[in-house]
């Protein structure tokens, strides 16, 4: 007997856009949930339906990395036909997913005190810059100015150089795990109880809860966080990238028999004797005199050599990849880790997975569904309205 995915009767309500909202529902989507995406006619819908460089007729590349395996319907929820049909969805939903400025899910009305009368166990969700409270929740905000704002920038790219984002767009992201997570805690606790919630997530406070043991350092100890050279760890030595012959190489000694072990491999046992480096303060305090001689060492022989001596020895340790390297890696294969679809447009598709695993894996995907494309569908199907109501609702602007 096959099972049903994990989040199969699951129904969401996504008034979502651009990046850190549709991430963090799509992999709600991947698990099973239905996801329909709720898109503005006035705007041409979601703005990552348009994000270059891959963009043509009112799709992208983009949209198509965080929408998989959605529906869309468009609603103007100006309207009083548009609200009319946005409260039925709610009325058969689990929850509704929003991903606007903090101050903005009051005015349209979409949270739980204004829709539990429509739905008591609706869980709404909203995520947000920084939050539907505090001075600045009337403020937009996006990933690269949150990573100043919250002293990531200050903590990222080489001592004495300009402050620095990370590659990715990590608060963006992070904040829509934290969304999707804070989503399923709620419906877990409106199933239990029979009442729905409010589930304010912001990316300002997943960027300052993810200061962690820094925040807790500095707060606690007076500790100032300062930068590192070739993305060192703040306090553990050796932790951070080495030059080769040939590229570069990350190596990581985060307990003793881990540095016990990189010694010998490296042909430099006598480092154990050396009192200098016997625990891991003193490595820290003569960072400087051993990594002198791990820079000679490493830079002597070429990446696939060291790689292969210290993945031997259980070091652990892996080559600096690019994108397209870390994409063919045998162990991104055998996860399966890349999702394909097919694309009118853009032909064959292959995109990351969702990395949230939970039993079997989804074997089919579905692209991202054009601007309202289960609309009619979703009327139909699953609202019940019959050709007449869809007409007059049409004419009333509820739909464009």
């Amino acid at each position: 007997m096959t099972r049903p995915l994990p989040l199969a009767d699951v129904r969401i309500i996504a008034v979502e856009q651009y990046g850190a909202g549709p991430f963090g529902s799509v992999h709600l989507a991947d698990l099973g949930a239905d996801v329909i995406k709720v898109e503005d006619p006035r705007s041409g819908g979601d703005i990552g339906r348009y994000i270059p460089p891959y963009a043509q007729d009112e799709d992208s590349l983009f949209f198509e990395t965080f929408n998989r395996n959605k529906r869309s319907i468009s609603l103007n929820l100006s309207t009083p036909a548009g609200r009319e049909v946005f409260e039925d969805l709610v009325r058969r939903s689990d929850a509704l997913y929003s991903n606007l400025r903090g101050d903005v899910p009051a005015k349209l009305g979409l949270t739980y005190d204004v829709l539990r009368h429509v739905n008591p166990r609706i869980v709404c969700c909203s995520l947000s810059a920084y939050g539907m409270t505090g001075p600045r929740a009337h403020e937009p905000g996006y990933d690269y100015v949150l990573q100043g704002l919250t002293g990531w920038m200050a903590l990222t790219g080489e001592p004495g150089g300009p402050p620095e984002k990370t590659g990715l767009s990590l608060v963006d992201f992070s904040g829509g795990f934290v969304a999707a997570l804070s989503l399923l805690a709620g419906l877990h606790a409106a199933r239990r109880d029979g009442i729905g919630m409010d589930c304010d997530v912001s990316l300002f406070d997943t960027a300052i809860g993810l200061l962690t043991y820094l925040g807790t350092w500095h707060m606690s100890a007076g500790h100032e966080p300062v930068r590192t050279s070739r993305s060192a760890h703040p306090s553990l030595v050796p932790f951070q990238n080495f030059p080769t012959a040939d590229g570069w190489i990350v190596v990581s000694c985060p307990k003793e028999q881990f540095w016990q072990r990189l010694a010998r491999a490296i042909g430099q046992p006598q480092l154990l004797e050396d009192e200098r480096f016997a625990t891991f303060d003193d490595r820290r305090r003569n960072a400087e005199a051993l990594l002198l001689v791990l820079d000679a060492c490493f830079r002597s022989r070429t990446t696939g050599h060291w790689v292969a001596a210290l993945t031997a020895a259980e070091v652990p340790c892996a080559p600096v990849n690019d994108v397209a390297q870390a994409l063919q890696d045998p162990q991104t294969q055998a996860r399966g880790m890349i999702v394909t679809t097919k694309h009118p447009i853009f032909g064959v598709v292959r995109q990351p997975a969702s990395p949230v695993h939970a039993g079997p894996p989804r074997l089919l995907h579905r692209r991202a569904p054009r601007r309202h494309e289960h609309g009619e569908e979703i009327l139909r199907e699953l609202l019940g309205y019959d050709d007449s109501r869809r007409r007059a609702l049409a004419e009333a602007g509820a739909f464009g």
